[in-house]
């Protein structure tokens, strides 16, 4: 049983930060966050990443545990919101992929009011891709069944966001450095290379949510 429940964690936790960490894409919102702290001093933009991070992880988690209740209240199924997730994430991996979305840009004119929550958590860092990757998540958790599986699976999936996070939060934190570092050139290899495999995740989507349509007739 102990062996069971870990494998469980395992497959959910690495799943679901390969996936979380694809579609987000840390070095892809550096553009964004430089903007962002272009006329902050190294504390204030140390805030701003840090912030951003623990503003992206509350809206995983609230995404993750009331993304059933969501589809409920609108009587939508788990195929079809996997179908549906995966088009949207296969979309947005195609753009990202050929160079039609370029690598995302900062605010034109003047600063939000709270810029670590709108733009740089909402949409730059969890948008609408990776809303529906979470709520996609959640409903393979849903269909476990048993109440210990759903809590191993449900932890290793918040232990997967938590990482991710704090991996946005190093980048992010060190952002003037790395893009130095790689130019713009370097991150949008790094982003077609990412649109390349949200393609892959989004097909998977697909596929089971056909499975879950096939199994219910």
């Amino acid at each position: 049983m102990i062996w069971l429940f870990s494998d469980i964690f395992a497959t959910f936790f690495l799943g679901s930060f390969v996936s979380l960490i694809t579609i987000i894409n840390p070095p892809s919102a550096i553009p964004l966050f430089t903007s962002l702290s272009t006329q902050l001093d190294d504390a204030e933009t140390e805030k701003l990443a840090r912030r951003g991070a623990l503003y992206a992880f509350a809206i995983l988690t609230v995404s993750l545990f009331a993304g059933s209740l969501i589809l409920s209240t609108f009587g939508i199924s788990y195929g079809a919101l996997r179908i549906a997730g995966g088009i949207v994430v296969a979309l947005l991996g195609h753009s990202m992929l050929f160079g039609r979305e370029q690598v995302r840009s900062g605010p034109a004119v003047e600063q939000p009011h709270n810029p670590a929550f709108f733009p740089l958590a909402l949409p730059g860092l969890s948008g609408p891709g990776t809303i529906a990757v979470v709520i996609g998540i959640s409903t393979e958790i849903r269909e476990l069944g048993g109440w210990g599986g759903v809590a191993i699976a449900g932890a290793g999936t918040v232990a997967a966001m938590a990482a991710t996070c704090l991996l946005i939060w190093l980048t992010l934190r060190s952002a003037r450095q790395i893009s130095n570092r790689l130019g713009r050139s370097g991150i949008d290899a790094m982003t077609r290379l990412m649109g390349f495999l949200l393609i892959c995740i989004g097909v998977q989507f697909i596929a089971s949510g056909i499975r879950t349509f096939v199994s219910g007739i």
